[in-house]
C-alpha cells in the first residue's frame, strides 16, 4: 500500500554526515547476543543519553530558529527577517515526541558478502521533534568523545516513523537503502518493505535475506571502498567511510547523490532540507 503521507524526501545519499563529523564520532555501543545477519541494537542508556542532548537547552533554541526559518539553511535567505525569526523562534516551542531510536543502514560487508555480517548497522539514533505550528523535524546525534552530540536537523520524520511502522506491522528491525530512499524491514529472515521505494525494489511481498543480500551486491558491490569506482573518485564521499560511526555503513554512490551541509553557529548542527521531488515520507 502506497503510503501517501510521505510528502518529503531527502535525495539519496548514503553518507548521511559530513565528513568533519564522520571522523569526530565514535562507533555507537551495541547490545550484546544479536543474531549473526541481525543489526545489534543500541543499548538503552544509549538511547536515553543521545535524546538528553537533544534536550540541551542551545539545541532547541537552534531547533526553534529551524522551524521559524521552515528548515531553509541559515546560509540561504529565508521569507523571514532576522527579529521576525527571532520571534517565530520563541513561538516555535519545540519539544520532542515519540521514541528517540536507532537509525539502521545497510551494511557494505553485508553488501561485499562478508560472512556473519548484519544487513545494516546503526548509523544514529533520532528523535522527532514538532513545532507549535505543527512541523516535525528529525534530530540525528552521535557518540562523541564520551558522550553524545546532535549533528543535525532534518525536516520530516523518516528516522522515527518508520521504525514506528515497523513496529505496528509485526516488529523486526527497520532499517534503509539510502541510494534508493529506501526503508525496510527484517524480520523472520525476510526483507519486507516499508515505503514504495522498497516495493519497486523487492516487490509488495519482500524477499529473503540471502536473496537481498544478493541483489545489493549486484547494485553496490563494485562500487565499494577500494573498487576501481571508489579509485576514480566517481563516489564522491569514500574518503570518510574508513571513519564511518558504526559498523558498515555504505559510503556515497554518486557526488551528486550528497545532501547540502550548512554549520549552525555555535552548534556544529547541519541542516538538511528533503527535496520536494517524489513521495518522500514527512
Amino acid at each position: 500500500m502506497t503510503d501517501n503521507r510521505k510528502n518529503l524526501r531527502r535525495a539519496p545519499a548514503c553518507a548521511v554526515l559530513t565528513a568533519g563529523l564522520v571522523l569526530a564520532a565514535a562507533p555507537l555501543a551495541l547490545a550484546a547476543g544479536t543474531p549473526a545477519s541481525a543489526p545489534a541494537p543500541v543499548a538503552p542508556a544509549d538511547l536515553a543519553a543521545a535524546r538528553s542532548a537533544a534536550l540541551a537547552p542551545a539545541v532547541l533554541d537552534q531547533l526553534g530558529h529551524f522551524f521559524a526559518r521552515k528548515g531553509v539553511p541559515p546560509t540561504q535567505r529565508a521569507a523571514i527577517g532576522p527579529a521576525d525569526e527571532a520571534r517565530a523562534a520563541d513561538l516555535a516551542a519545540p519539544r520532542l515526541v515519540g521514541d528517540t531510536v536507532a537509525v539502521f543502514t545497510l551494511d557494505r560487508d553485508f553488501v561485499a558478502g562478508t560472512a556473519g555480517a548484519p544487513v545494516a548497522s546503526a548509523d544514529f539514533v533520532a528523535s522527532r521533534a514538532v513545532s507549535a505550528d505543527g512541523q516535525s523535524a528529525s534530530l540525528w546525534s552521535v557518540r562523541a568523545g564520551s558522550g553524545w552530540r546532535v549533528v543535525n536537523i532534518a525536516t520530516g520524520g523518516d528516522e522515527t516513523e518508520y521504525p514506528a511502522m515497523a513496529a505496528a506491522s509485526g516488529g523486526g528491525t527497520a532499517f534503509r537503502e539510502p541510494q534508493l530512499d529506501a526503508w525496510y524491514v527484517l524480520r523472520d529472515g525476510r526483507v519486507l518493505p516499508l515505503d514504495e521505494d522498497a516495493r519497486r525494489s523487492v516487490g509488495a511481498a519482500g524477499v529473503s535475506l540471502a536473496a537481498y543480500q544478493q541483489l545489493v551486491h549486484q547494485r553496490y558491490g563494485d562500487k565499494l571502498p577500494g573498487s576501481a569506482y571508489d579509485r576514480a573518485g566517481a563516489g564522491g564521499g569514500f574518503e570518510a567511510a574508513a571513519a564511518r560511526p558504526a559498523g558498515g555503513r555504505l559510503p556515497l554512490l554518486s557526488a551528486g547523490a550528497a545532501l547540502g551541509a550548512t554549520a549552525l553557529a555555535g552548534l556544529g548542527l547541519a541542516v538538511r532540507r528533503r527535496s520536494a521531488a517524489g513521495g518522500g515520507r514527512g
